[in-house]
This record gives C-alpha cells, structure tokens and sequence, in this order.
C-alpha cells in the first residue's frame, strides 16, 4: 500500500487487525472443539446459577447483599471466558517459547503467600490479597506446570527411554520444587492434586512406565509422610476412617454435607430451597457446592454433573490422540487429570469416600482464580487441537 493509499484510508490498518483477530478468535467447525466449548460454558453456566443459590446467605451475613458471591463470579467469568478464547487463538508454538517464562513466573506468584500479602485460610497459607482482590497462585502455577513439562518433554524426546533423562528436569527438580512451595503453605490437597497433574502429563506424553512406576512409588511415600507428620491430617483421616466421632468439631463439614446429599432425594427440594446453605455447611459455595447440588437438585442435578465431566473426559481423551506431537499429548493430558480428576476427588470427598482435602469443583465452586485458571488451560488444549486440525489439513492437501 502506498502513502497515498495510506492517506486516503487511514482506518484501514487497524480494521483489518481486527479481521485478523476476528479469525483468530472463531471457533471453527471441528466438532470435538465445539463440544469441549460447549460442555465447558455449561458448566460454567450451571457453576454461575449454583454459586448464586449457596452463597446468597453467607453473602448477606457479610454484607454484601444475597447478591455479593454471584456478581463476583459473575466477573471472574467474564474475565475467564475471553481470556480462554484468546489462550485457544495463540499459536501451539507461543506455549511451547514461553514455558519456561510461565514456570518461573508461576513459582514467583506462588512464593507471594510468604510475602506480608499473604495469609492463611482453614490453616493453609496459599493465598494473596492485593487491595480488596484476592487470589490463589497456586492455580496459576497449576497451568504454568503442565505447559512447562509438555514443553520439557518435547525437547528432550530424543533421550526418552532413560530414567534419568525422563525424570530430569520435569520430576527433579521442576515438579518437585514447584509442588514444594505449595507443600510450604500445608495444602496438601493442592499438592496431591499438582501431583496427578505431572502424573498424567507424564502418562499421556510417553514416559516409560519403569519411570512412572518411580515416581507414583516416591509420590505415595510422600502423602503418607505428610499426613502422618500432621496431627491435623491424621485427625481428619481418622474421622474418615470412623475412628472419631466429633461431631460438633471435626465430622461437622463432612457429616452436614452428607445430610445434604440425603436430604435432596431424587428430585431435589428445589433451586434455592438448601437448608444447610443457612450457616450449616461451611465452603457451601466452594468444596462443598457439589452437596447443595444434591440438595436441591437431587439425585438427578448430581447425575448431570457427573455426566457432564464424563462427556469432557471423552473429549479431551479424543484430543490426546489427535495431538500432532508429545507436547499436545502431554498437555492435554495433564489438563483432563488435572480438571476431570479434581472434580471426581471433590465428589468423593463430599459422598465421604475420601477424607476432606479442600479442593474445589472445577468450573463450578466460587473461587475466581480457579475459574480463570481452568479456563485458559482448556484454551490451551484448544489450541493444541485447532494446531492438529491444521497439521491434519496439511498432510490431506499433500
């Protein structure tokens, strides 16, 4: 275009920057991509309609009107959503440059719990406050970590096959320094579930299984000293186990989300109608959303969500095959274990197959950086797909 040109239209430029964007951001019409949107808004939709129905009491009491919880997941989700578009536009190749930026970013962010901008929630000090917004880095550092080993992995695929190579540097000491400054602030439950993340990106990204079998042996031996050095932990595993009966102290959280569940039934007493959200169950909106789902949703609100992660398992499992190489697979993977299997450990916790760890609903519970962080990751993994798609039209066009 000549200056002249460039005079007479001067908006030209900046429009088509916006046409460029504009392709970026469209969804496309590979079917598995639409699906992993579609189950995704859903949940978020449906997690919007249950925060709104468990925190409307608390919010009250703390006055912020029956509203106060809603709204402001209302706003992390509006942040997330684009946020997750823009993550499914960028180039497979910008995560894979970038890992190791993210990685030390991500152990930065998480090293501010030990700043004078930290505290401690429920004992664990995992979180940050910066004015009236607070935050938990770990969930950054979540993300962070899986691109960071998918990126590891792919560069050190020529070397696959010994143990030392597989499990230098993403076990030690990438994974172990990063579940290690979360492991410092006491959330063990975060940590477990970092812990299934590296697991599972490490599973669907090739490792041997000699080298697989190490690490889950290293990492059992681990919870079981954590838990055993914890008087707290070793309570809370008693209890499960049925070797306390505290039910004013320690079984309080667990027995009334129990009460929960049972009493919704199979049809549920109604949306809004939750007894135990009246100052009974604590973290109603958060570890233990999924217990008012049951309430006032029954047995068939309850159903829908499990069948709805479920559906996302089988997505996500579809855009492992079809990722073009180690690093998608590794990602992708890490992020269904992450995502899928956080929803499942909240979901025993709450029907008392597991002991009480304090982790969220994925895209459900209240919790801004949870919601924010797991949507960009299943930008990612759009990303990783929408990258397959293109390399498959490619071959096809050959």
């Amino acid at each position: 275009m000549s200056a002249r040109t460039s005079e007479r239209e001067p908006g030209r430029a900046p429009a088509q920057a916006l046409i460029r964007l504009g392709g970026m951001l469209r969804i496309g019409s590979d079917r598995t991509v639409i699906a992993l949107y579609t189950i995704t808004l859903l949940l978020v939709g449906f997690g919007l309609i249950m925060v709104l129905s468990s925190s409307s009491i608390t919010s009250y009491l703390a006055d912020q009107g029956f509203f106060g919880g809603f709204w402001r997941q209302v706003i992390f989700a509006v942040i997330g959503i684009p946020l997750m578009l823009v993550a499914a536009a960028m180039p497979v190749s910008f995560w894979k440059r970038y890992a190791w930026a993210l990685f030390g970013l991500g152990i930065g962010l998480q090293l501010l719990v030990f700043t004078p901008l930290g505290f401690e929630v429920a004992g664990n000090r995992n979180w940050i406050q910066l004015g009236g917004v607070t935050a938990q880095p770990s969930e950054a550092l979540k993300l962070a970590l899986v691109v960071w080993v998918g990126a590891v992995m792919q560069r050190k695929e020529p070397l696959f096959g010994q143990m030392r190579h597989e499990l230098i540097p993403v076990v030690i000491p990438g994974a172990i320094i990063a579940l290690g400054v979360v492991m410092l602030g006491k959330d063990l439950g975060t940590v477990m579930i970092m812990a299934a993340l590296v697991f599972g990106a490490m599973y669907f990204g090739g490792m041997s299984w000699k080298t697989l079998g190490v690490t889950a042996l290293g990492g059992a031996l681990a919870v079981v000293f954590f838990v055993l050095s914890s008087p707290n932990r070793m309570a809370r595993l008693l209890s499960h186990a049925g070797g306390t009966d505290d039910y004013s102290g320690i079984d309080w959280q667990a027995t009334h989300g129990l009460w929960a569940l049972a009493g919704g039934g199979f049809f549920g007493v109604g949306l809004g109608n939750s007894k135990a959200k009246w100052s009974w169950l604590p973290a109603a909106d958060n570890d233990y959303i999924f217990a008012i789902i049951g309430e006032e949703l029954g047995l068939i609100g309850a159903l829908l969500v499990v069948v709805l992660f479920i559906a996302l398992t089988v997505v996500m499992l579809r855009l492992v095959v079809r990722a073009r190489d180690r690093f998608g697979r590794a990602v992708v993977g890490g992020v269904l274990v992450w995502i899928v299997g956080q929803a499942f450990v909240n979901i025993a916790v709450v029907v008392g197959v597991l002991p009480v760890l304090g982790v969220p609903l994925p895209l459900i519970s209240s919790g801004g950086t949870a919601l924010i962080a797991c949507l960009i990751a299943i930008g990612v993994v759009i990303s990783i797909a929408r990258d397959a798609a293109r390399h498959q039209e490619e071959i096809g066009l050959e």
